[in-house]
């Protein structure tokens, strides 16, 4: 049995405003860290072993595994980061309220920017300082999309699925176990490939901060079975939570 557990990390300072976040890297909340620390020790109890972790370029999801494996006495693991496991790219809407932004341009277009599968926000110009070619960390990187203006959902896919296919599905079946730590769209995009999620479908999935989320497959490599290492009622109250900060 392989089994793969995702993770989105816990609540940043700006989750904690209610900020449209994407690109830009923000540090985790003292909310967040907690979270984080919470996750470790429940992965702990249940038994998990990592072999080999990924994680994106992003502050909030690489403090995220730092916490998680330093709970696991798990540090020494080898850490793999990759812009294509980064959030959506949300634009010009980086940094703004996502309520005010609804009062501003109504919620039904909000909703589209936020969690539709095929409408960008509107885009950075590449003069802007939160533009990605403007960003140390990217410059060099020499393959298409890792310097985007904005992204839909189906963007953010795109660049995640090829990346799962070649790196983090090969690595899981040589060593067994493995933990990524990123961010809402992109853990989206592989759980939709996983599960065979409809484009329609994948947009109601709201994942919520800290909460490791399981996936075992067995020696073929097939899906047996996917849950979260909290209650139900509590991943419940979470999910309602993180979708309703656009309103």
């Amino acid at each position: 049995m392989y089994r793969l557990v995702l993770v989105r990390h816990g609540e940043s300072e700006w989750n904690k405003e209610n900020r449209f976040t994407g690109w830009t890297d923000v540090a985790l909340s003292d909310k967040g860290r907690e979270e984080a620390k919470e996750a470790g020790k429940k992965l702990l109890e249940a038994g998990f072993n990592f072999k080999y972790c990924y994680t994106s370029y992003l502050k909030r999801a690489i403090t995220t595994l730092n916490i998680i494996l330093e709970e696991m006495n798990l540090l020494w693991l080898p850490v793999e980061k990759t812009w294509r496991l980064n959030e959506k790219h949300y634009g010009t809407l980086q940094g703004l309220n996502k309520s005010e932004t609804a009062k501003q341009y109504g919620a039904d277009q909000v909703q589209l920017w936020r969690r539709s599968y095929d409408v960008r926000p509107p885009a950075l110009d590449e003069s802007d300082p939160r533009h990605p070619i403007n960003d140390p960390r990217y410059q060099g990187i020499n393959e298409p999309g890792c310097a985007p203006a904005t992204e839909a959902l189906k963007d953010t896919i795109e660049r995640i699925l090829p990346f799962w296919k070649s790196d983090i599905s090969k690595k899981l079946q040589q060593e067994g176990e493995v933990i990524v730590a990123a961010h809402g769209n992109s853990l989206r995009g592989i759980i939709k490939y996983l599960k065979n999620i409809s484009d329609t479908d994948i947009i109601s999935l709201n994942l919520p901060t800290g909460i490791p989320y399981v996936f075992e497959f067995d020696e073929n490599m097939k899906l047996v079975k996917d849950y979260f290492l909290a209650d139900e009622e509590t991943v419940k109250k979470l999910m309602e939570a993180v979708a309703n900060q656009g309103k």
